[in-house]
């Protein structure tokens, strides 16, 4: 399994404006891609900014370029994110990653 993380910044006001927007429409596409295991979004709010995480599951590295294309590394942004996130992190960052089990 393979753990995509990709990373945002927003002013504090418009933070709640942006999380409906990644909870609904900025994350159909992850939903909609075959080989897509989970979705979850991460947001910590700072006195300045806030920052925005999507943490996806894949099955593994071809599904996550049926998403992103392939040069899977790249950010990929939406024009919903124009005017709103303060930059655009050119990469996002991948991992293998386990499933640990309680033990029968």
């Amino acid at each position: 399994m393979i753990t995509r993380i990709w990373h945002g910044r927003t002013r504090t006001s418009d933070a709640e404006k942006y999380l409906d927007f990644l909870l609904t429409a900025g994350t159909r596409e992850y939903l909609d891609t075959s080989g897509n295991l989970s979705v979850r979004v991460w947001k910590k709010l700072d006195p300045d900014c806030c920052h925005f995480w999507t943490v996806t599951e894949w099955t593994d590295v071809a599904a996550i370029k049926a998403f992103a294309g392939e040069d899977y590394e790249r950010a990929k942004y939406y024009p919903e994110d124009d005017g709103v996130l303060l930059e655009f992190e050119e990469k996002v960052e991948h991992y293998e990653s386990f499933r640990v089990s309680q033990p029968s």
